[in-house]
């Protein structure tokens, strides 16, 4: 049987990626979150699965847990995560490095096959070309978020050169499916065009994001898990079709038949990049078929909430 630890497990992407791994009988997952972000109700109920309370950030809390199970493959998401939170709370954001440190420690010393790593989008900055590519893309955020994934990847890289511990590295874009929490623009602007409330943008909504649904980001994150071809690598993972914040939100608007009206606030100071667009190709050879129109992933967002 193949055991694989998920950190940050009750959250929105890890605990999806923990229910495709559960489709597979061979593999017993186990999830551990401290419940900062993450929502119990997202953690799968399976006979091969398992939850632990725990802050990976304490060494004292995740050593047993590596040290008891000698997991095969690790995916280490946990991480403070929302634009304002994070903008918020910088020294938390921060205190993020050492629960990479640990992880990597432990995964080194425990017999760890490969850990993969949630970068993110937010590594670029204010992109200089478009779209944003993994190997010429210069990596210029100064905010606290961001310095802390860059920095993550550096470690990753540092343990492989000096030890030999493989890693994937993915870089997240927006991602969106029914577990999301209303921290993110997507699931936010669903749960108000379906109260036909006012939907929110900074600005003038015009700036550019792409949105992958969330059974592109699993089943790409464990087809890398499973080929060896794809080890010591960084993937974006996202989608590459633009659409602006406000498209967006009249896209939800209708796709609801909601009497939501757009209403725009002051732009924000910080954390609020003009644009976003991931070069995938990369992405496109691990899920080796089309990705999910939009319109599509949203209607399935909205049927689950029937």
């Amino acid at each position: 049987m193949t055991k694989i630890l998920i950190t940050g497990g009750a959250g929105f992407v890890p605990s999806s990626t923990a229910d495709r791994l559960l489709e597979d009988p061979s593999n017993y997952v186990v999830l551990v979150d401290n419940f900062l972000t993450g929502n119990q109700e997202n953690l799968p109920s399976h006979k091969n699965c398992k939850f632990i309370k725990c802050d990976v950030n304490n060494y004292q809390e995740i050593a047993p847990i590596l040290c008891s199970f000698q997991f095969d493959y690790v995916f280490h998401y946990a991480a403070v995560v929302g634009v304002k939170r994070t903008l918020d709370n910088p020294k938390m954001v921060l205190d993020d490095i050492q629960g990479i440190k640990n992880i990597l420690d432990l995964a080194k010393s425990t017999g760890v096959k490969r850990v993969f790593y949630s970068s993110s989008s937010e590594v670029y900055g204010e992109p200089v070309h478009l779209p944003q590519n993994e190997e010429t893309t210069p990596l210029n955020s100064r905010l606290p978020y961001a310095v802390v994934k860059n920095v993550g990847e550096s470690y990753f890289r540092s343990y492989q050169q000096e030890f030999g511990l493989d890693y994937t590295i993915f870089r997240f874009f927006n991602t969106y499916g029914p577990k999301q929490s209303t921290d993110f623009v997507m699931s936010k602007f669903i749960r108000l065009a379906l109260k036909n409330e006012d939907i929110t943008l900074y600005g003038d909504g015009l700036q550019t994001r792409t949105f992958c649904y969330i059974d592109d980001n699993t089943e790409a994150c464990i087809n890398a898990m499973k080929s060896d071809q794809f080890t010591n690598m960084v993937f974006n993972i996202g989608s590459d079709l633009i659409y602006t914040i406000k498209e967006l939100a009249e896209i939800i608007i209708r796709l609801t038949k909601s009497n939501s009206k757009i209403v725009h606030l002051p732009a924000l100071v910080d954390g609020d990049m003009t644009r976003r667009q991931p070069d995938i190709a990369k992405m496109k050879q691990l899920l080796n078929r089309d990705l999910l129109p939009l319109e599509q992933g949203i209607m399935k967002v909205l049927q689950s909430f029937q």
